[in-house]
């Protein structure tokens, strides 16, 4: 596992600084006989003294922020009461005092922050008294209530604050969204902070803004974007470098490429990230670095090292209390002790660090620590516990992803995002029209009234002109609404049903004892490498198809859901002559049958496929849709796990209610080898000659040795 250089990083040189302060202090720079300046010119050196030392602090002030709040706090008692540079200094102590941990510290000062007298400076020690809470939590783990802090305030008072408080309150609220897995909101506020940024016009903010939007749009899963913006974030600390800004450029190049098929540049970008970690003499940054060169080499098939480097970051972390950095390393102790064949103390361990996530209420991380553990131990040989990790990857993907539109930003965003803002000024713009028509319709209508005493028979015909119109109006409306309606229960790309819809619709199938119907979920097999090997438009190409091909394979009435970035959902209503696995092997044979023809190259497409008919024999039993989801999410798992391009369905379950059934699913491997849960296989049908395979290319989980075959 690796950890985002989250903005904990440290000085610059104490040195310069301390130079820069003194220089500024009373008495320097000649006696009381000295000449001096004129009062406006000696105010214009003073602000532009304080502006550089606030600026070089807040560059380096992570790594020792007590320190510096010692130093800043003197100099703040020497400007003017309620002044601006009193207020900009006060600001940036609160946050150093949240980053230290001082409690009382944070506490006295956000109380001054938001009792701060003059009005014309409000909103900034509004967003600064929110920022300094908001940091405080935040250290301390509580992700949820420190995005609650910040998204309370009214957008008028950010708005009215100046440049810098607006640029460090998008970015703390892009990086706390981020990592409570708010994707959508991360990659929005994110964005306002880089366009602050420019406006600020100093290249290590742009360069920080940038390295926060590569990592959120890295987890939004598309890599290439990520590398442009991490490649633009190194351009723009280039032009004014200092360590603690490079030292977060590269942790990123280094995640952003871990994926690549040359390792070079992932091995260069952590070795720089170190390299600038120790010249600033930054141990708590030194600490992630550390527990990520150790990803690096696990994903170069080196654990031993990895194990070395590991242990090495894990005492450095909880030396400067790096919650963050410390989770890193145990996870990848715990990952590299597995490879290593120490299968139950590595699992132990990794366990203990998606623990430490979860406290720390950064859902994301934790989700991909489940998936991540899920990988090991099926290469460790270790299935059933393999399959017990990715139940708990899905439970975790379901409470990060709160609603259906979350996985839509896996691809093609930027047009899809452009195409969605077209129609809706489109529907807009018409949906006014048709408002602005009834409101004259209804003038109309008072007209003709008032006529009606003087020309009876003209205003009977101009009245039913006016139904006949309103009606119309009427028509439309209801038109515009559903196709609103369509819209936003839509798949934009594949045309097929969301999660919305599928909420609405799955009302009618399910009784009060449950549902009854064969329900199937089909994941496309190495969807990653499609994207990585042929680009996102082959990707976009092949869902595209395999939604059309799924539409061939059931009927009108039947449900097919986009459920996530590759995955299908279909819940085929039951109907005498057709059977589940006849449906199953059909849409194997539909998906893997014959290539995707993309700009003249014949891709291979495969999937994994888990299916249930219910009411389950022996008994009978019928389940929610929560729980038959959950289900066929798991006997999908075991066809991935068991060599992908495969169906398995649950022929019979010996449970007579849900919660039996449920028992039964967290361990399913060892229940069908029990003979407690029947389990038929299907197979796909072999690759075709011709078509350009991805079954070698990159790096995925569960792809890696033999695997054990189940009962």
């Amino acid at each position: 596992m690796y950890r985002s250089p989250a903005p904990r990083s440290s000085l610059c040189a104490a040195l310069a600084a301390l130079a820069l302060l003194s220089a500024c202090s009373p008495g320097e720079g000649g006696g009381p006989d000295a000449p001096r300046a004129p009062a406006a010119a000696a105010s214009a050196s003073v602000d532009a003294s304080l502006a550089h030392d606030l600026d070089r602090i807040e560059r380096a002030s992570r790594a020792k922020p007590a320190i510096y709040e010692q130093e800043l706090r003197a100099r703040g008692e020497a400007l003017p009461a309620d002044s601006p540079g009193r207020l900009d200094v006060l600001a940036l102590r609160g946050l150093l005092a949240a980053i230290a941990r001082d409690r009382a510290l944070t506490d006295q000062i956000t109380q001054e922050l938001r009792a701060w007298p003059v009005p014309g400076q409000r909103a900034a020690a509004v967003l600064a008294a929110a920022g300094a809470n908001a940091e405080f939590l935040r250290q301390h783990g509580d992700l949820r209530e420190a995005r609650k802090q910040l998204v309370a305030i009214d957008a008028a008072q950010v708005d009215a604050a100046p440049p810098i408080y607006r640029w460090r309150y998008y970015r703390q609220l892009a990086a706390i969204s981020s990592d409570a897995g708010e994707l959508d909101a991360a990659l929005t506020q994110g964005h306002r902070a880089l366009r602050v940024a420019e406006e600020i016009g100093q290249p290590w903010r742009v360069a920080l803004s940038l390295v926060e939007q590569a990592f959120t749009t890295l987890r939004a899963d598309t890599p290439a974007r990520a590398r442009q913006l991490v490649a633009q974030a190194l351009a723009e600390a280039q032009k004014d470098p200092d360590p603690m800004t490079l030292n977060q450029v590269h942790t990123m190049r280094g995640i952003v490429h871990a994926d690549d098929s040359d390792s070079s540049i992932t091995l260069q970008a952590n070795s720089d990230a170190l390299e600038q970690a120790a010249a600033a003499g930054a141990d708590s940054v030194r600490a992630l670095g550390l527990a990520n060169f150790a990803d690096y080499h696990l994903r170069q098939g080196h654990p031993a090292r990895a194990l070395e480097l590991a242990q090495q970051a894990l005492p450095l972390a909880r030396a400067t209390r790096n919650t963050g950095a410390e989770a890193v390393a145990r996870s990848n102790i715990g990952l590299a002790k597995i490879a290593l064949g120490r299968i139950a103390e590595g699992r132990a361990e990794a366990r203990a660090a998606i623990t430490l996530d979860e406290q720390q209420g950064a859902l994301s991380y934790a989700s991909d620590g489940w998936k991540e553990l899920a990988g090991y131990l099926e290469r460790a040989g270790d299935l059933a516990g393999a399959v017990a990790a990715y139940q708990e990857h899905r439970r975790m993907v379901d409470r990060v992803l709160r609603d259906e539109t979350r996985k839509l930003l896996l691809e093609a965003q930027e047009r899809q995002d452009a195409e969605q803002r077209a129609r809706d000024i489109e529907l807009l713009n018409r949906d006014n029209a048709l408002k602005a028509e009834q409101v004259h319709q209804r003038n109309l209508a008072l007209t003709l009234w008032t006529a009606l005493g003087g020309c009876v028979a003209v205003s009977l015909g101009l009245l039913y002109q006016a139904f006949r119109r309103v009606r119309r109006t009427n028509e439309a409306l209801a038109h515009s609404n559903a196709s609103l309606k369509r819209q936003s229960e839509t798949d934009p790309l594949t045309g097929l049903a969301n999660r919305r819809h599928f909420q609405a619709a799955i009302k009618s199938l399910s009784g009060q004892d449950g549902l009854s119907a064969s329900v199937f979920l089909i994941d496309v097999d190495h969807f990653k490498r499609i994207n990585d090997g042929f680009g996102h438009a082959a990707g976009d190409a092949v869902l595209v198809e395999i939604a059309r091909r799924l539409r061939e394979a059931v009927r009108d009435d039947d449900l097919i859901v986009r459920w996530g970035g590759e995955e299908f959902l279909i819940v085929a209503r039951t109907r005498e002559g057709v059977f589940a696995p006849q449906l199953a092997q059909r849409l194997l044979d539909l998906i893997g049958g014959r290539p995707v023809r993309h700009e003249g190259r014949d891709i291979h497409a495969t999937a994994s496929i888990g299916f249930v008919s219910l009411p389950v024999p022996p008994n009978g039993l019928r389940l929610s849709w929560e729980r038959a989801i959950d289900l066929v999410d798991t006997v999908m798992y075991l066809a991935k796990a068991h060599g992908r391009n495969k169906a398995y369905g649950v022929e019979r379950i010996d449970a007579e209610d849900a919660l039996a059934a449920a028992q039964l699913t967290a361990r399913l491997e060892s229940a069908w080898s029990e003979g407690r849960v029947g389990l038929m296989a299907l197979s796909g049908p072999p690759p075709l000659p011709g078509a350009v395979s991805v079954a070698g290319s990159g790096f995925l989980p569960f792809d890696d040795g033999p695997r054990p075959v189940g009962a």
